[in-house]
């Protein structure tokens, strides 16, 4: 897989033949999910709930402005890991809200509202607003997305790449580093547009699912709805999504995946271990072993996928998904 330029090198690449971003003015008002969030000066204590937050800011030449990360499902992007190393990891999964504000933030990044928003377990906007710590949150969790009620939300719009874009360029703006922004926008651009043309003749003969974890392996999987980054996956590529949930994981029973027949099934590969089947090995036992899902064509032919998890999630990432995507396809034969 494509390794990602490292920040220096966007920056550089930033500089070439285009014109130098405005410098940010401040003070600095930005929305945020439907609240307004005020900067005097660039944030100098940042920590990131979330792994996409964090790589954006990673990307964006921000490191040294870190003081705490959490929520992680896999290793550090390529090329960052001693940039990682350096910033205190609060917890790989959830942390709490007296482990965020020890660290004395002057910005909080969030990747998704159940983490922190109006029903947050880490704690609400408004707790860290009673401490003059302004809470940024991901575009693309919010946006044309409804989170009450529990679970991981219900999309009413479809996903796409601008509300990452979105939230890259933002921050840039908040941190007064534009032309850094920039620059990851035009590279992620590039790399998507490369994938979507190497399986172009791929356009409506393909079906998948995508299947990120379950609860239990008895119990229906959690796929991915139609409307989240694995649909944005799908579409780039021209493969139809089985499953037309608007919710963003739908747990679906394997009987109705099997009559469904995807071409392919995408397996979800982290290191998190909140779930057995979040482990990529125990996936692939399941489908060679359970009496419905063995018997489907996907799996017979080997049509089983690997992807990231950060892919399947509305991310940076998502790039890598419709590369590694792309590429599994081409590598089966599939659209000859």
């Amino acid at each position: 897989m494509r390794a990602t330029l490292s920040a220096t090198v966007l920056f550089a690449c930033a500089l070439c033949g285009h014109a130098v971003a405005a410098e940010t003015q401040y003070p600095l008002t930005i929305n945020s999910c439907g609240r307004d969030i005020t900067f005097e000066k660039p944030p100098a204590r940042a920590v990131s709930i979330g792994q996409s937050s964090t790589e954006i800011l990673y990307l964006l030449g921000l490191a040294d402005k870190m003081v705490g990360t959490a929520v992680w499902l896999g290793p550090v992007l390529k090329g960052y890991e001693e940039a990682n190393a350096r910033v205190e990891r609060l917890a790989d999964n959830d942390p709490s809200f007296e482990s965020v504000v020890a660290r004395k933030p002057d910005l909080v990044t969030v990747q998704f509202q159940w983490h922190v928003g109006p029903e947050g377990i880490v704690g609400k906007p408004e707790q860290f607003d009673e401490l003059g710590i302004p809470v940024y949150t991901s575009p693309a969790d919010c946006i044309g997305k409804d989170n009450t009620g529990g679970g991981d939300g219900v999309r009413r719009k479809v996903f796409t790449m601008d509300l990452i874009y979105q939230e890259i360029r933002d921050l840039a703006k908040i941190f007064n580093v534009q032309d850094r922004g920039e620059a990851v926008v035009s590279d992620l651009k590039k790399r998507e547009e490369a994938a979507r043309a190497r399986i172009a003749s791929a356009n409506g003969k393909l079906s998948a699912v995508f299947w990120f974890s379950s609860a239990e392996l008895d119990i229906d999987p959690y796929v991915a709805g139609r409307n989240g980054a694995p649909g944005y996956i799908m579409s780039a590529l021209g493969i139809r999504n089985v499953v037309e949930s608007d919710e963003e994981w739908p747990t679906v029973g394997w009987e109705t995946i099997a009559k469904a027949n995807p071409t392919m099934i995408v397996a979800g590969r982290m290191e998190r271990r909140r779930f057995p089947a979040d482990d990529i090995a125990v996936k692939h036992e399941f489908l060679k072993t359970d009496p419905v899902a063995s018997l489907m064509p996907a799996v017979k032919e080997g049509h089983v996928f690997k992807m990231d998890a950060q892919a399947m999630n509305p991310t940076i990432r998502t790039i890598e998904g419709i590369e590694a995507l792309a590429e599994a396809v081409a590598a089966a034969g599939l659209t000859q």
